[in-house]
C-alpha cells in the first residue's frame, strides 16, 4: 500500500491511497496532516483512491485519537475512488458520525469533488 500526503493548497489537504491500507501507514499520513492542521487551523481533505485493495485485516483500526483531536478543524472531506469502495469507504471514514460532511465521488467526477470542497455549501 502507498498512503501518501500529497500536499496542501488553498486549505485543501490532498492524500493518495492505493493497494492494501495498513494501519501504520494511515498513522504516518495522519501525523503529517496534524502538522498542517496545526498551522492552517481549518482544512478540507481530498482523498484520491486508485487501485485500492481494502484495509489490512490484521490492523486493529481502533485508534481514534486523530479524529478526537483534529475533527473540529476539518470542514469537509471528499473521497474519490471506484464505485465498488463507496459504501466501505464511507463507513470507514465514519460519514454521519463526524462533525463535518463527507462525500464520495467516482473518478469521472473528481472535478465535482474539488468544486464541492471549494464551495461553502
Amino acid at each position: 500500500m502507498t498512503a501518501e500526503f500529497s500536499g496542501v493548497s488553498g486549505g485543501v489537504i490532498t492524500l493518495k491511497a492505493s493497494g492494501l491500507l495498513k494501519e501504520d501507514e494511515l498513522q504516518s499520513v495522519q501525523q503529517k496532516m496534524s502538522d498542517v492542521i496545526a498551522k492552517q487551523k481549518k482544512v478540507r481533505i481530498l482523498v484520491l483512491v486508485e487501485n485500492f485493495d481494502g484495509w489490512d485485516p490484521d490492523g486493529t483500526w481502533n485508534d481514534f485519537s486523530f479524529q478526537d483531536k483534529f475533527d473540529p478543524f476539518i470542514e469537509k472531506m471528499a473521497i474519490v475512488g471506484d464505485k465498488e469502495w463507496e459504501e466501505l469507504a464511507l463507513l470507514f471514514s465514519a460519514q454521519g458520525l463526524r462533525g463535518f460532511p463527507i462525500e464520495y465521488f467516482v473518478p469521472a467526477d473528481s472535478g465535482k469533488a474539488r468544486a464541492w470542497l471549494a464551495s461553502d455549501a
